[in-house]
């Protein structure tokens, strides 16, 4: 399916937004309301911008660049859900993900990957992500796996929520001026259980971007 691109120049002036956010992340906690949280909540549109950007990896549909280094690999162990927007909101969950390690491999929170893939509280989530690891020194080595995935739509069609496991007992952090790797022992700390609420791009065909993040840490029932 072609998917029409956010201009990069948007997701440009989006991310310059993110400076003027107030800093936070993601509730660490996960919603047990069968309504689906922010099911009601549209996405902010991006403001136009001169700013130009690089060149987009080549086979990403919305034209954004998601590249990664060989060393920082994360793995979507997901089965596609027979819903359309279902697998549009999957897919660009993933790529919310991808944006924010490419954010933190570049050292920037104004990552346009990131303004192009979350809004609202999706973007304080991923700011904070970021911001604190480029804070602290580090960034990011080994393989990130995410898995045990549901989808479930909001009856308005504009927001799906992706619920899905993380396993990082093989993803340490790594010093940026030295190399090394920060590793410790396996324990249900590398274990986390996500939802993010998708929502709808109002004027692009099938992009969807994050608005608000859930996370339970120590999640027992994803080990």
């Amino acid at each position: 399916m072609k998917r029409r691109s956010l201009p990069v120049a948007a997701a440009l002036a989006a991310s310059a937004a993110l400076l003027l956010t107030a800093c936070g992340g993601g509730d660490d906690k996960s919603s047990d309301n069968d309504k689906i949280a922010g099911a009601d909540q549209g996405s902010e549109t991006p403001k136009e911008s001169a700013a130009s950007s690089g060149t987009p990896t080549e086979g990403n549909s919305d034209g954004v660049d998601l590249s990664l280094p060989k060393d920082m690999n994360l793995v979507f162990d997901w089965d596609k859900p027979t819903d359309k927007n279902e697998a549009a909101a999957m897919d660009d969950a993933a790529n919310f993900l991808r944006a924010i390690y490419r954010g933190v491999d570049r050292r920037t929170s104004k990552e346009p990957a990131v303004a192009t893939y979350a809004t609202d509280g999706g973007l304080k989530y991923a700011k904070t992500q970021i911001d604190s690891r480029v804070d602290d020194g580090w960034t990011a080595t080994g393989t990130r796996r995410h898995y045990q995935l549901a989808t479930r739509s909001a009856s308005n069609g504009n927001s799906v929520e992706v619920a899905f496991c993380v396993d990082s007992s093989k993803f340490y952090g790594k010093e940026v001026k030295t190399g090394k790797v920060l590793k410790s022992e396996p324990s249900i700390a590398d274990f986390d259980f996500f939802k993010i609420i998708m929502v709808k791009y109002p004027t692009t065909e099938d992009l969807w971007q994050a608005s608000k993040v859930f996370v339970e840490t120590k999640a027992e029932k994803c080990q």
